[in-house]
């Protein structure tokens, strides 16, 4: 695959439609799980809801540090051997472990089957790496915009029609996501190109560079150009992980918000934020550049945390809806900043790396809040209950000083030198 095979408008728009339907079948099948997988391991712990929620939080747990390890090990496969295969095998791995789910008949194997699932998971990694082969990269910060899109529609519908499915069975759900992960392999196998020609590719596998700790490191350490924009990353990961961990407490103890009330506040941000990836990212890029993205998206994200944190009533809550969904800027417009920096042979390892810090995250992030929550809850009369809030929005407000500082454009004659 050439430059100019690059700038040939069908194939590409094919093969960024099917990972945008990969992204979206796979966030599916994963949103569907949501509202049944805990009830599942609560039927399993024979009704023993402590027991149930330190299961569900070690499983949590597991399924990052899944995502750590084997993150930069997909992303450096995709880099030697090419985005198909890893992506084919990852999908099939997938719609099997969810059949295996369905059918696990204790917990320990039903333990095994998340295992497996945060491993087939990893595959993001080279989905962003294959969107960076394909796409021009004055363009990548919009099709990452879609990809953010895919993990908004998909949780938004997701946990809805787990909830539909599960209130027949338990099983339901996880023989549906079989089902949708296997139609996506057969779609990926038919219609799927390769997106990185073997000229392009890596010559050797270096196994010392899916050490995720040391991987990460080495990989930073020969582009240091990257740094300061992983330390976004970084940050940002973070402040994302508050919501997943404590939204539903924190709005029950706060608002007295049941389940439907904190249903209906994840439907409308996941539909405001669909709204801006697809309508506003690639305007805003255009307009201001991938930089000009991700100061927005991150200045927003401070703004709706300290509303969150410190919100009177549910109204002032709802309110900071508008300035939270502007954080779909922050991937679409980091994203485009950092593939611009690395070779085509590399942007899996680039992934992989942005995989495992996002794992390390999702396992760190839940520890962080979760205990400060607990400590504010205990201290009522001199903590906010917000405390946990108020560190995301430290976090973000980091990662804007950082990103004024580091975030700076780069020529596109740089990022398709080596192609």
């Amino acid at each position: 695959m050439t430059e100019t095979s690059l700038d040939q408008p069908g194939p590409r728009k094919a093969a960024v439609g099917f990972i945008f339907a990969a992204a979206l079948m796979d966030i599916l099948a994963l949103g569907i799980m949501i509202p049944v997988l805990p009830n599942l391991v609560k039927q399993f712990a024979h009704g023993d809801t402590a027991t149930a929620s330190q299961v569900v939080l070690l499983f949590a747990v597991t399924w990052g540090l899944m995502q750590f390890v084997f993150g930069p090990i997909m992303g450096m496969l995709s880099d030697r051997f090419g985005r198909r295969p890893v992506l084919l095998i990852s999908i099939f791995g997938l719609g099997v472990d969810y059949l295996f789910m369905a059918l696990a008949p204790s917990l320990a194997w039903l333990y095994v089957g998340r295992l497996i699932n945060g491993l087939t998971s990893a595959s993001f990694s080279t989905a962003n790496a294959y969107i960076a082969d394909v796409t021009p990269p004055d363009k990548r910060a919009k099709a990452y915009g879609l990809m953010g899109a895919a993990f908004g529609v998909g949780f938004i519908l997701g946990p809805g029609l787990g909830g539909f499915l599960g209130q027949y069975s338990l099983r339901l759900p996880f023989f549906f996501s079989a089902g949708l992960a296997l139609l996506n392999w057969l779609y990926g196998f038919f219609i799927l190109p390769e997106s990185l020609p073997k000229a392009l590719r890596s010559p050797t596998l270096n196994w010392r560079k899916a050490i995720p700790a040391a991987g990460a490191i080495n990989f930073l350490r020969g582009h240091r150009e990257l740094f300061g924009l992983a330390g976004v990353y970084q940050l940002f990961q973070l402040s994302h992980n508050v919501f997943p961990s404590i939204f539903v407490l924190f709005v029950g103890y706060r608002f007295g918000w049941g389940t439907r009330d904190a249903g209906l506040m994840l439907m409308a941000t996941g539909l405001v934020s669909v709204l801006v990836q697809v309508a506003l990212v690639g305007r805003i890029v255009k307009a201001l550049g991938e930089r000009g993205a991700l100061l927005i998206g991150l200045g927003s994200a401070t703004v709706a945390f300290l509303i969150y944190a410190l919100a009177p009533t549910g109204w002032w809550f709802l309110a900071a809806v508008p300035a939270g969904a502007l954080t779909g800027l922050i991937g679409p417009g980091l994203q485009g900043l950092m593939t611009r920096r690395v070779g085509p042979s590399e942007q899996g390892q680039l992934q992989g790396v942005n995989a495992a810090m996002t794992g390390l995250c999702a396992i760190v992030g839940p520890m962080i809040y979760l205990s400060t929550f607990a400590f504010a809850i205990r201290h009522g009369s001199t903590t906010p209950p917000g405390l946990p809030i108020l560190i995301a929005c430290a976090f973000t407000a980091i990662a804007f000083l950082l990103a004024l500082k580091k975030a700076h454009p780069v020529a596109v004659a740089m990022a398709v030198a080596t192609v």
